[in-house]
Order: structure tokens, then C-alpha cells, then sequence
């Protein structure tokens, strides 16, 4: 059976979430370097410092914001990684059509994983209900040419 679009969707879907992981990455790592460089640290503060409604008080409710922002990122990462994994699994499956259950419910778990509504969650979904609905075409052999032919004698194909 041709799997080419339940591939397709899975090697874009692995593309996506490997550029997002990289990214949030890269955001928790500029937060976590906002907070802890001195020189940085020094020019938030001042212009926090400038406005003249701020109070000293909210410097540190600014720097525990990223703090935790950074936390979730992190943690973001980490669900990113396991999409990333699940997706791997799904397309070693599917590739030459081993077991394209397992792949669709790898692929739908990838999906629930990397973000309920992102882009790449819903190729994730696609992918997912096409590897679990789609069923082999049924080849019967004609009794009266004996050839194979996905055809009954009306002319109609089987469900």
C-alpha cells in the first residue's frame, strides 16, 4: 500500500519540530543569560529604574518572570524532544508499511505531545488518522478469466 502521504506529513512535521526545538532552546537560553549576566542584568535595571512609577521591588518580580519563563521553556523542550522521538518511531514504522497502527498512534501522540493546536501537531493528526483509517485495496481473483482484479463482476469495488 502507498504511504506516501502519511511520509510526507511526517518528514514536514520532524522538519517543524526540530525548528522548535532549536528555537525554544535558544529562547532559554537568551532568558536564562538575561538574568544571570552582570553587564545585561545591570542595563535592564537601569532602564527599569528610569521609569519613574517603577519601584525597586518590581526589578525582582522582573528577573523571577524570566526566571520562570526560562523554566517553561525548558520544559517545552522537553515535550518537543519526546515529539521528536515519537514522530521518529511513527516514520520508522511506516516506511515500508511494518505496522501503520502503531504509527498512527505514535503519530497522534507526537501530535498531543508538541502542542495541542500548532501546525505541526495537526500534520501530526492528519498523518495519525490516515496510518489508522486507510485499509489495503482487497485484490479477488475472476473465476472466469483467472486474472486479479480489485473489481467484483458489477463493476463495483468492495468496501
Amino acid at each position: 500500500m502507498n504511504r506516501t502521504a502519511e511520509r510526507v506529513l511526517g518528514i514536514i512535521s520532524l522538519v517543524f519540530t526540530v525548528l522548535g526545538v532549536i528555537s525554544t532552546i535558544g529562547g532559554a537560553v537568551i532568558l536564562k543569560m538575561m538574568g544571570s549576566d552582570p553587564s545585561i542584568r545591570s542595563e535592564i535595571e537601569g532602564e527599569i529604574l528610569s521609569n519613574p512609577s517603577t519601584a525597586p521591588g518590581d526589578m525582582d518580580m522582573f528577573f523571577q518572570f524570566f526566571d520562570a519563563v526560562g523554566g517553561f521553556l525548558w520544559l517545552g523542550v522537553a515535550f518537543l524532544v519526546l515529539s521528536l522521538i515519537l514522530t521518529i518511531v511513527a516514520l520508522v514504522n511506516i516506511w515500508n508499511n511494518k505496522n501503520p497502527k502503531l504509527a498512527g498512534i505514535m503519530f497522534i501522540l507526537a501530535g498531543l505531545t508538541g502542542g495541542i493546536l500548532s501546525l505541526t501537531s495537526i500534520l501530526l493528526y492528519i498523518a495519525g488518522i490516515l496510518c489508522l483509517t486507510k485499509k489495503p485495496t482487497m485484490i479477488y481473483t475472476d473465476e472466469h478469466n483467472h486474472t486479479d482484479t480489485p473489481y467484483d463482476d458489477n463493476g463495483m469495488r468492495p468496501l
